[in-house]
């Protein structure tokens, strides 16, 4: 009979969880295996048949840097993903102010409505929100790509703010519209300094998202307008031989570039807990 040692527990589960268990551990030690595979083949000289590379080396970045002009690219990205960024606040933030304050029939449709292109995938609106773009001259450029990545992005912050707002005391505006406030000075000094980690909060979250969002990119892009992950898809299936390190070596600088800006958001903003930071500053 066994006896157990003082202060070790024993584990007990049920075999429902320990498949559960099971499968959670088997897909993460799946992912490091590729995550570290295209890592480790970034930085090796000659991969064939052996465990590690015979080699390491980082010239294969400063390759894949000039091969597929990747500053040019970065910053194709971070332009779209700014422009994205800011059209989706300014139209999001009124829409979200008009839905958290007025109720007028279908409002409950209203909602659905910005539902639908988050809750969609990508490609299944894609296709014919290119075709129209395409008709009217505005993909295969810039413009086309933010107007293609607004389409998800505007509710995306229409559906973070709402809520946001609706936790906001009314009274205060009405405080305000009293002493004489109008509607762009109840907007820029009243709701503004109590809207701007709402705000701040949709704005990572929408530069995230348009940073990885490929689908409607990839469908409106030309070859000025590339972002990062359309470049990345193109270096992967370009024809000619290219060596697998450099490309390796892009997927690695783009998978830091998106882990980098979650780590932002996950740092300054909890969208869980932004109804929380509404409550911390409760009227005098």
């Amino acid at each position: 009979m066994a006896v157990l040692q003082p202060g070790k527990r024993r584990i007990v589960a049920s075999p429902s969880a320990w498949i559960i268990w099971g499968a959670v551990a088997f897909f993460l030690v799946n992912l490091a295996g590729v995550v570290g595979s295209v890592l480790v083949s970034s930085f090796g000289t000659q991969w064939f048949g052996t465990w590690l590379p015979e080699g390491f080396t980082t010239s294969w970045y400063a390759t894949a840097w000039q091969d597929f002009q990747l500053f040019d690219v970065v910053s194709v990205t971070l332009q779209i993903s700014l422009l994205v960024v800011v059209i989706s606040v300014l139209i999001g933030v009124p829409a979200s102010y008009v839905l958290a304050r007025r109720t007028f029939p279908g409002k409950n449709l209203v909602y659905f409505m910005f539902l639908l292109p988050i809750l969609m995938p990508p490609i299944t609106y894609g296709i014919p929100l290119a075709t129209v773009l395409y008709k009217y001259g505005f993909a295969g450029n810039m413009s086309g790509v933010v107007l293609a990545n607004l389409v998800p992005s505007v509710p995306f912050v229409i559906l973070t703010m709402t809520p946001f707002i609706e936790q906001i005391n009314p009274s205060i505006e009405s405080a305000a519209r009293m002493c004489g406030a109008g509607m762009r000075s109840l907007f820029l000094r009243v709701l503004g300094p109590l809207l701007v980690p709402g705000i701040l909060a949709a704005s990572i979250l929408v530069l995230v998202r348009t940073v990885g969002m490929f689908e409607l990119t990839f469908l409106t892009a030309g070859p000025d307008s590339q972002t990062l992950v359309v470049a990345l898809y193109y270096s992967m299936s370009a024809a000619g031989i290219r060596a697998q390190q450099s490309v390796d070596a892009m997927a690695v600088i783009y998978t830091s570039t998106m882990l980098v800006l979650l780590v932002i958001a996950l740092r300054y903003v909890n969208p869980t807990q932004l109804v929380a930071r509404v409550k911390e500053n409760p009227e005098p």
